[in-house]
């Protein structure tokens, strides 16, 4: 009786454990998938189906998840690696890889780990492509290494089920000796900048000051040829004008001494101003020698055919 007992006792716990794993396998049959990831399900080992976001229910004990993806952008670095320029010089380069999963089946079952697979793809062409390059060019070209490794990620991820959309070099790291090397030659190369600079700034400042003696020394030049031009021009109008005051003085002298009694009107005004130098002789303290005919007046004047008219 008591055996019987156990051995229901038995039965009902296998019962019990039998539907708890089916409760639970019922359970994990209701999958919710969330947004931009993706649930490759396997039937019986083999794939049946790729479930998107949303609700899905699988069948117990024949369905399963085999992978889970995540359908964003992620971000996978590229450990630092040492690579040769062309140039036989060791530097170190590192980098970020930027991709999607564009086709989860592929991803799934195309590569074992399209994220390691990515890696050594990266890691392999940025070997090759600094390898074309002298040192110089390895941190003047970072775009094109970075292309040349997205093109050739691109034609492996066709297969692998994934999309590069870009990748960057973080760092080029040289050896400390190249870095030294560099860091004098940046210095030489500033130093010739600044000399170039302050003999340029010399040199025009020369230029400056001889541009302005010049201007200085034309513009006094200049002004000494308008100056004399304009006292040339003033002292040909002051002769102008004295000759024409005298001409006219001349021309109105004519007209008196032809007119009647004109010339004894000419007499008496030469005869007035005749005494008024004698009357300055009296006061200067100089001895003055005279002709000795000096006072005959009547003389003079008939000398300069202004003799006394009878009419």
């Amino acid at each position: 009786m008591i055996a019987n007992i156990n051995t229901d006792l038995i039965l009902l716990g296998i019962w019990g454990l039998i539907f708890a794993i089916f409760i639970i396998k019922l359970f994990q049959s209701i999958r919710l998938v969330p947004t931009k990831s993706a649930y490759i399900v396997e039937r019986l080992g083999k794939y049946h189906t790729t479930l998107d976001a949303g609700f899905h229910a699988l069948v117990p004990f024949i369905d399963k998840v085999a992978y889970v993806h995540d359908l964003k952008e992620e971000t996978i670095d590229v450990p630092p690696q040492e690579c040769f320029s062309s140039d036989e010089v060791n530097v170190e380069v590192d980098g970020v890889i930027y991709i999607s999963v564009v086709d989860p089946v592929k991803a799934s079952y195309g590569v074992t780990d399209y994220r390691y697979a990515a890696i050594q793809l990266a890691q392999t062409t940025t070997h090759s492509v600094i390898g074309t390059l002298d040192l110089d060019r390895t941190f003047e070209e970072r775009d094109v290494i970075s292309a040349k490794v997205v093109e050739v990620l691109d034609q492996a991820g066709a297969t692998w089920g994934i999309r590069v959309h870009r990748y960057e070099i973080k760092n080029i790291t040289p050896p400390e000796t190249v870095k030294n090397a560099m860091e004098m030659q940046v210095n030489a190369e500033r130093e010739r900048r600044a000399l170039l600079a302050k003999s340029e700034g010399d040199k025009q400042s020369k230029i400056n000051r001889s541009e302005g003696v010049k201007a200085e020394m034309i513009n006094r030049s200049e002004g000494e040829m308008q100056k004399r031009i304009n006292e040339a021009e003033g002292k040909a109008e002051e002769i102008l004008t004295i000759a024409k005051a005298t001409a006219e003085s001349i021309e109105r002298m004519a007209l008196v001494v032809s007119a009647p009694g004109g010339k004894n009107v000419v007499r008496m005004q030469l005869g007035a101003q005749y005494l008024k130098q004698f009357d300055g002789l009296t006061h200067s303290a100089s001895k003055i020698v005279l002709p000795g005919n000096m006072m005959d007046f009547d003389h003079w004047m008939d000398s300069i055919g202004l003799e006394e008219s009878k009419e």
